[in-house]
């Protein structure tokens, strides 16, 4: 608790690599109540209640980048600390194994399986709000609370992460054919879609990330 009775604003570390506009995550969950920072320190990142990987542009840039500025050791280690993680667009793709973007690549391998082309009977990408499709085992999911099977995202994308085994797919949406559009592992939760760009609904899905970084003591909280 602060001095003056209130909650204590928790800690979250935005990864900061150096491509995109990363500040729109930070200045999200800033607005939700998190003591959000945009870091690279490795000590700081250890610190934090929860860790946010955001990303825009090309996997195989992102991930250059991110291992050029020693950023993949802390994610792994962010992992599997049990904190709440959260990757948001092609932040979510980098925890896969790889792309088809950039096949010579390799990714993350935190969430196993592969980035793959979205259909082409629609045009790519797809830029628009789109409605997610919650998937019933994951109805009870924290970061979906006080959400509706009306809940709209805004995607900018080519590609979607399509698992190696059942159960992580948390969300779809429609273009072209099905778009698996957030998953779940463990204390891993990431999406295709911006939800720092999402209006009422995304912030009130990164409200519920920071309220689970705040009690990120309590077991089982996130995962």
């Amino acid at each position: 608790m602060t001095s003056t009775g209130g909650p204590v604003a928790p800690l979250i570390a935005v990864l900061d690599y150096g491509i995109g506009n990363l500040r729109s995550a930070q200045k999200a969950l800033q607005h939700c109540g998190a003591d959000a920072r945009l870091t690279a320190e490795p000590d700081l990142i250890e610190q934090a209640a929860a860790v946010v990987l955001p990303g825009v542009g090309a996997f195989g840039a992102c991930m250059d980048a991110l291992r050029t500025a020693g950023l993949e050791g802390p994610v792994h280690r962010a992992v599997e600390s049990g904190r709440p993680f959260l990757g948001i667009c092609v932040g979510m793709q980098m925890l896969f194994d790889g792309s088809e973007e950039n096949p010579d690549t390799v990714g993350l391998g935190v969430l196993p399986g592969m980035i793959r082309w979205i259909s082409a009977e629609l045009p790519r990408p797809q830029m628009q709000w789109n409605r997610l499709i919650i998937d019933p085992a994951h109805a009870a999911d924290p970061m979906f609370a006080g959400l509706s099977d009306e809940t709209w995202m805004y995607f900018v994308h080519s590609l979607h992460g399509v698992p190696a085994g059942p159960g992580l797919v948390a969300a779809t949406c429609s273009y072209g054919g099905v778009v698996n559009a957030a998953f779940r592992y463990s204390n891993v939760f990431a999406t295709q879609f911006h939800p720092e760009k999402s209006g009422t609904d995304g912030l009130a899905m990164l409200a519920n990330f920071v309220r689970v970084a705040s009690a990120s003591g309590a077991d089982g909280v996130f995962a």
